[in-house]
């Protein structure tokens, strides 16, 4: 694997997720079915959901590896963020249709049965199948700094909570004898799904905000700026990320008596030391102003001095 390209570990890793959840939401919708318990029924449509995410990551591993064009001169890698968005939408919808089945059938005047002990095994096959799926997500992911990924990650782990849900409920319900117990179960599980998809549409909302989660990126910026001799003051650091990648701009204060030329290559410079601070940096804008110029008033970008307070 360390040899595919950013857009082949993309895909390999999604058609495992597609595989790996078509065989467990078939599994588990069938037991489901046969052994009468509506909270198997649901965690399997929850895994058929899971399908279609994986779908939307293999469909936009192929736009991220687009070039840039007229349209998109900056590329299509933000297509990353936007289907981690989408992601949350579809997970959410998924736990809110399974919250209204749940509710409808826990209030249906019609007799629930005790499900068949057949729904336990295939919940536990469902727990070791689905932990492995997210570790290998995760990790993958993070490797290649793949937010779509790590959703899909998350949602694969979140899938293990459901499921050890499911597994605790049908516990209870062979137990006390009580399958009403079986529709609770199915109504906490759907809650949380909902719960997960808000989070990540919230994590998702800083990308496409053009945020930073990490202020040290702005301390490498400094630091790496300041390391070229002659150059002084950077400001106005303005970082935003589209998918995995760095877009930098920043002032710089120069000796107003240096020639453009010798200003041309001190800003080279300065890229070329934060790009070797920051190596998934995508494209860096210096724009260097005489010594004393700049307004420390000013609040436009990130400053030494705003970091330090």
């Amino acid at each position: 694997m360390a040899n595919l390209s950013r857009k082949e570990k993309i895909i390999k890793a999604s058609w495992i997720a597609i595989i790996a959840n078509s065989m467990l939401s078939i599994l588990k919708i069938t037991v489901g079915i046969v052994s009468g318990s509506f909270a198997v029924i649901a965690d399997g449509i929850d895994s058929a959901g899971d399908i279609l995410t994986s779908l939307i990551t293999l469909f936009t591993a192929h736009i991220i590896n687009k070039p840039p064009d007229i349209k998109y001169p900056y590329g299509y890698n933000k297509a990353d963020t936007i289907a981690t968005k989408l992601l949350a939408f579809i997970i959410f919808f998924a736990g809110a249709q399974l919250a209204i089945s749940s509710f409808d059938r826990l209030f249906s005047p019609h007799p629930n049965i005790i499900p068949n002990t057949i729904a336990i095994y295939v919940i536990v096959v469902s727990i070791i199948g689905k932990y492995g799926l997210s570790i290998y997500l995760l990790k993958t992911g993070k490797k290649i700094d793949s937010q779509m990924l790590l959703a899909n990650g998350k949602n694969m782990f979140n899938d293990v909570i459901i499921s050890f849900s499911v597994l605790t409920g049908l516990a209870f319900t062979f137990i006390f004898k009580m399958p009403i117990l079986d529709l609770i179960t199915a109504c906490i599980v759907s809650f949380y799904i909902m719960f997960v998809a808000f989070r990540i549409f919230l994590q998702s909302n800083r990308d496409l905000m053009d945020g930073v989660d990490n202020e040290d990126i702005y301390r490498k910026i400094i630091a790496a700026a300041k390391s070229v001799d002659g150059v002084y003051r950077p400001h106005r650091i303005r970082a935003r990320k589209m998918a995995h990648l760095y877009i930098i701009a920043l002032d710089v204060e120069i000796d107003g008596i240096k020639s453009l030329d010798n200003a041309h290559k001190l800003c080279h410079e300065v890229e070329n030391k934060i790009k070797i601070a920051l190596p998934n940096t995508y494209d860096v804008l210096v724009h260097p102003e005489p010594i004393g110029t700049h307004d420390p008033k000013e609040t436009y970008g990130i400053s030494e001095e705003l970091l330090n307070k």
